[in-house]
């Protein structure tokens, strides 16, 4: 399996088989998403040391300023500044789960060994 897909599914990166979460989250219900400590399959553990994830802060930022861009770019020519700035707040809130998850699976990916 390529990398880049065991990213999107969120499967382990040593065996491309176990889930990494749990439980995905859902921002409605506000259940913030359940990571797994080790692989079910292979055993690999996620979390290396204590602070392990500190480093996918940087990667949830770097998603949020891609999403942000993608909305800000098409809106800067279709709305006024109040509806723009509305868009993006509400854009960082719904997706705030969905980049937590990622970069914490983009993060285990990069330093998978």
């Amino acid at each position: 399996m390529s990398t880049f897909k065991s990213i999107v599914q969120g499967k382990c990166p040593k065996c491309d088989q176990g889930d990494i979460f749990d439980y995905n989250g859902n921002i409605f219900m506000l259940k913030a998403p359940v990571m797994k400590d080790s692989c079910p399959n292979c055993g690999y553990r996620f979390e290396k040391e204590p602070g392990y994830f500190i480093g996918a802060l940087y990667v949830s930022y770097a998603l949020a300023v891609a999403e942000m861009l993608a909305i800000f770019i098409p809106a800067y020519f279709l709305f006024s500044f109040n509806i723009i700035f509305a868009l993006l707040i509400s854009a960082l809130v719904l997706f705030s789960f969905l980049n937590f998850r990622y970069a914490r699976i983009i993060w285990i990916h990069i330093f998978q060994y």
